[in-house]
């Protein structure tokens, strides 16, 4: 008796925190159904599981991961059309954002996920498996050496990157997998304006352009999140990106 009234107050809680995605998701205008929210359940407790024996997240209990992990990778879709069809790859995903939130949301979406650990690969892997996840791959490779690999370089419409790095180093990583006429959009925090002039010359250089950085709310939180949105309009030169560990010691500017 007793631990079928555990086992109910625990689908309660869950039930709880989904609806708060859902209503979460549509303050952005994403609409999730019964099967996306559960798959993002599915995937909350696989990250949880997993990130006791590896470092996938820092963040664990469900009402953060919601705001700071899933709803957060979700708001790219304020600031562009998801909707259609598109490859794009998610640069440094780690435990697999923004990548999988968005495939989870936009099934439309043909996703490559790309990560420097392998542990981490094998943890993207086991969970497109689980959640019987479409036209999505996760590849292990340093962004330096995918970049120079005809397979990957200039072959995605969009690329993106919620990975903790330097903007100017960031587009050196992530501007050579864009084909140009395609986008790098960079997840940022606010108060980057120092980072956004640095990187300047990288951009050009890279064969970006800068558009004007869009900032977004996550709902019901006091979390700011800031787009930089950078379009690909020439070829990267071939030189670029240099070898492992060179854009982080050296940026161009």
């Amino acid at each position: 008796e007793m631990l079928r009234s555990l086992v109910g107050s625990e689908m309660c809680i869950r039930d709880r925190d989904m609806e708060e995605l859902r209503v979460k998701a549509e303050q952005i205008g994403v609409m999730l159904t019964t099967k996306q929210l559960e798959q993002f359940d599915t995937y909350y407790h696989r990250l949880i599981e997993k990130n006791k024996v590896m470092n996938l997240t820092a963040i664990t209990e469900y009402q953060e991961v919601i705001d700071k992990h899933f709803v957060d990778s979700l708001l790219l879709a304020g600031v562009r059309d998801l909707t259609g069809e598109m490859s794009v790859i998610d640069v440094g995903t780690g435990g697999g954002f923004p990548g999988i939130p968005l495939k989870i949301a936009f099934p439309n979406l043909k996703i490559t996920l790309l990560d420097s650990l392998n542990k981490r690969v094998n943890f993207l892997n086991e969970v497109i498996e689980e959640l019987q996840l479409q036209e999505i791959e996760a590849i292990h490779s340093r962004a330096e050496d995918a970049g120079q690999n005809v397979k990957y370089r200039e072959k995605y419409d969009l690329c993106v990157s919620r990975a903790v790095a330097n903007l100017s180093a960031l587009s050196e990583y992530c501007l050579p997998f864009v084909k140009p006429s395609g986008c790098f959009i960079s997840y940022k925090s606010t108060n980057i304006d120092e980072e956004l002039k640095q990187a300047g010359k990288a951009i050009k250089v890279l064969g970006g352009r800068l558009e004007q950085p869009v900032t977004v709310q996550i709902p019901e939180t006091d979390i700011y999140r800031q787009f930089i949105m950078i379009q690909k309009k020439s070829h990267t030169p071939k030189a670029y990106p240099r070898k492992a560990g060179t854009a982080a010691k050296n940026p161009i500017i």
